[in-house]
């Protein structure tokens, strides 16, 4: 994600080559898994693991940890985020939230969630992108008890590298063998057509399971929810215990800062902008009303907080218990 970078196949030869470690195949409809039935909760505060890289903390009864996979630095020189806005307004809102102005972090953190027999993750992380410093998920992984080869069902916002990087290991092969990927069917007919995801299509096709936006892919735990324009299937996810719920919201913001006080503003991945930022407005707004807790895999880590209204816009509140 740095601005030499571009995140669509169709726009930069390299984030394709990159992709390509991630293309998501297959138009079976996913199988019926075995729901969630637990009994309303008190949400347990977060608790840090042994490994700095690891966050656990519940969603009602399901257990659930963060897992750090690296950071991207985007430089804050107008061609990434706030794109056309004057960059003095842009430094000014940055150094009202104690944010730097030189580089914009975003840190990549992997959703673990585990609900009965299955074990659930959410994206992959960008793995050996160049364009980040990332690879850590597998050790992530197995710090929070897992291994690659226990994980039941992938879930995949979208077709960018940070989020499909580590589908594949650096020799092709299946880096989750026995996990069903799921992404939209959008996404899919997206990704289908570009040439340069030959290989890795071929490698995930028996694996993948695509889904029609906005469907509940594991009854009464996992729902899609559908935020158009930043990819052409891009989806967020809710994740539920009783009564209650995370929504993991994908690439709908990117920065805590920018991205939720200021949506309107051009982000350079979005391959629609003027629909994702209305998107974008609409997620942060649903967020807000609802209270809902959010998980942002993008936010600094751990990335779980709230969106807070303020104003006509919005502010990002990390949950204090998870916060480092």
């Amino acid at each position: 994600m740095t601005r030499t970078c571009r995140f669509v196949f169709a726009i930069a030869p390299l984030a394709s080559a990159l992709l390509a470690g991630a293309m998501l195949s297959g138009c079976s409809q996913p199988q019926s898994v075995a729901t969630d039935t637990p009994t309303p909760t008190t949400p347990s505060a977060p608790q840090q693991a042994s490994n700095p890289d690891v966050l656990r903390f519940r969603i009602g009864t399901l257990e659930a940890a963060a897992l750090k996979d690296g950071d991207i630095e985007a430089a804050n020189d107008g061609k990434t985020f706030a794109i056309g806005q004057p960059a003095d307004q842009v430094n000014a809102l940055l150094s009202a939230a104690g944010a730097p102005t030189d580089v914009l972090h975003l840190s990549i953190q992997p959703l673990l969630v585990r609900s009965g027999a299955r074990t659930l993750l959410f994206d992959t992380g960008a793995a050996d992108a160049s364009f980040a410093r990332a690879g850590r998920l597998p050790a992530s992984l197995r710090a929070a008890g897992v291994e690659p080869s226990q994980v039941t069902d992938i879930f995949i916002t979208h077709q960018h590298q940070d989020h499909v990087g580590g589908l594949l290991t650096r020799e092709g092969s299946l880096a989750f063998p026995n996990a069903a990927i799921h992404l939209s069917a959008p996404e899919w007919e997206s990704l289908k057509g570009d040439r340069d995801a030959a290989a890795l299509v071929a490698a995930i096709t028996p694996k993948v399971a695509t889904f029609q936006p906005g469907a509940a892919i594991v009854p009464g735990v996992v729902t899609a929810v559908a935020v158009d324009g930043h990819t052409p299937g891009h989806s967020a996810y809710e994740i539920a215990s009783g009564d209650e719920r995370l929504l993991y919201i994908g690439d709908t913001a990117h920065h805590y800062v920018i991205s939720v006080q200021r949506p309107e503003w051009t982000v350079q991945y979005d391959m629609n902008a003027p629909l994702a930022q209305t998107s974008r407005r609409a997620l942060l707004q649903r967020a807000a009303d609802g209270k809902l807790r959010v998980y942002s895999v993008h936010f600094p880590f751990p990335g779980l907080g709230h969106i807070k209204a303020q104003g006509d816009s919005f502010v990002w509140e990390p949950e204090q218990d998870a916060t480092r």
